[in-house]
């Protein structure tokens, strides 16, 4: 007997509550269905449903397989979805998250893009700095930039992200331009605040006699701000060096508009992620939206392009 079916017709007699309607909605007679959940409950070796004559009720493992087999189910369905011209089509709600500045430039834009996409879909955006509750707070999907701490939740690189030194031509041009981390503290330095992140202050690589390894500065300097894109903004006014990432001054540094320093001392990269929570039924949606991310993300030109 088909295992598939068991499974099937266990899942319709358990949400049903009755042989005889999930033998109506299949078009079998109760007896066959009755003998698929038998054989069924003789492979596994545990009782699933108690049934009487007036009622069927779930056992406390019959609970627990049902949840397993509707996700299972589930998954497969949108397996073939995925590869069948003109299949099911994405549907529902997606809640999405991700970082301020981050999620302005780089995940906003592509929002509109991705619904384009999958009309049945709507989507909210949230754009936070804190870092979110996805399970607590419903959250389907989140964008982070930085190295994933251990946690309950899954993770999948979408791309390489690094910090690094930059500043304009101009700045260089009347104040030099440092050849060692050590040389910053000689230079107007454009930082986030105490009560912001980066409370280890900036990394560098610098070699050591047993390898490379990082190195931890906080440099000093005459302005400071809580919001990196002001920061971001100084630096391409010419009042200073700013320690920045790829994602947000790879396309001035493309245009000429800020220059690259230090770059033998570069911090190792880390990535941007896409983040969900730990379960193993994905709806549709979000697997489609995580995949469109990384082909967008995918693309060079697309860091240095504006959005």
């Amino acid at each position: 007997m088909d295992k598939l079916k068991q499974l099937e017709s266990f899942v319709s007699v358990a949400t049903r509550g009755s042989l005889t309607a999930a033998a109506r909605a299949e078009g079998v007679a109760p007896a066959i269905m009755g003998r698929r959940l038998d054989a069924l409950e003789e492979r596994l070796g545990v009782k699933l449903l108690m049934r009487t004559t007036r009622r069927i009720s779930l056992t406390h493992e019959g609970s627990a397989f049902l949840e397993d087999c509707q996700r299972l189910l589930a998954d497969l369905s949108n397996a073939e979805a995925s590869v069948s011209a003109g299949g099911v089509k994405a549907s529902g709600h997606l809640r999405i998250t991700a970082p301020a500045g981050f999620g302005r430039r780089h995940v906003a834009p592509l929002v509109p893009r991705f619904r384009e996409l999958h009309q049945d879909v709507t989507i909210s955006l949230n754009l936070s700095d804190r870092v979110v509750d996805l399970a607590g707070e419903g959250y389907d999907c989140a964008v982070r930039v930085g190295d994933m701490p251990d946690s309950a939740l899954v993770s999948a690189r979408l791309a390489d992200n690094r910090r690094l030194c930059v500043a304009t031509p101009a700045y260089l041009k009347r104040h030099g331009t440092p050849q060692h981390p050590a040389e910053l503290a000689k230079f107007d330095c454009l930082t986030l605040s105490s009560d912001a992140s980066q409370t280890r202050g900036w990394a560098f690589r610098v070699p050591a006699a047993d390898g490379s390894e990082v190195m931890h500065i906080k440099p000093a300097g005459p302005l400071d701000c809580s919001d990196g894109q002001v920061l971001h903004d100084w630096c391409l006014s010419g009042f200073g060096i700013a320690w920045r990432s790829t994602w947000e001054v790879q396309g001035e540094i493309a245009t000429g508009h800020l220059v690259e320093v230090l770059a033998d001392f570069a911090a190792p990269p880390n990535g941007i992620y896409a983040v969900f929570p730990q379960r193993k039924h994905m709806p549709l949606r979000v697997r489609l939206w995580i995949d469109f991310l990384k082909e967008n993300y995918g693309r060079p030109e697309f860091w240095t392009a504006g959005h």
